[in-house]
């Protein structure tokens, strides 16, 4: 799809927000749409996200999906976000709200292939061992760390003769990486 190549690299979304209590810069999914729209505009393309709750084991995740639409064909990134089963000061909707924004904002990330390796999910060091993300490439649904995730894209986007190595040396199956950058 021309028009998703050119979107891709045409887009510029910076990360303008800042976490108080981390100290990091972010972008949420709004920035991303934001800065998106006009480039959807100007090529001709329209985008819609949908949000869909589902069982795994026994947890529930919002799956989020991203597709960009063209005059001839459409592309999807799905992404999931695991709801907290309590959060300090959220209530359910709150909880749901923000597992939504999250799976909606690595959705986009992987359609237009925004690089948050730097962004909030890679330099807290809270939590670290459990910061996952969960893609769907047809079945079966696969964890991954979002950090390798997002070094393994990084060098693959610097050199892309060959996925395999380098999907091996962040710990990263071949599939997941195609999943997000190629779908």
């Amino acid at each position: 799809m021309k028009e998703l190549i050119a979107i891709q690299s045409e887009l510029k979304a910076p990360k303008n927000l800042t976490n108080n209590f981390g100290g990091y810069k972010y972008r949420s999914a709004e920035d991303i749409l934001e800065a998106v729209k006009p480039l959807l505009k100007a090529h001709n393309c329209y985008l819609t996200l949908s949000d869909e709750l589902v069982n795994i084991g026994d947890r529930y995740y919002i799956k989020a999906t991203a597709t960009i639409y063209s005059e001839k064909t459409s592309v999807s990134v799905t992404a999931y976000a695991r709801e907290e089963e309590s959060k300090k000061g959220m209530d359910g909707s709150q909880i749901s709200g923000a597992s939504s924004s999250y799976s909606r904002k690595y959705s986009l990330n992987g359609l237009f292939l925004i690089d948050d390796t730097k962004d909030s999910d890679a330099t807290n060091t809270h939590d670290k061992e459990t910061a996952q993300v969960v893609v769907e490439k047809k079945k079966p649904v696969l964890l991954l760390n979002t950090e390798n995730f997002g070094n393994c894209r990084k060098a693959y986007l610097k050199d892309k003769s060959n996925l395999a190595k380098i999907c091996e040396k962040y710990e990263v199956s071949n599939e997941v990486h195609f999943a997000l950058t190629q779908e």
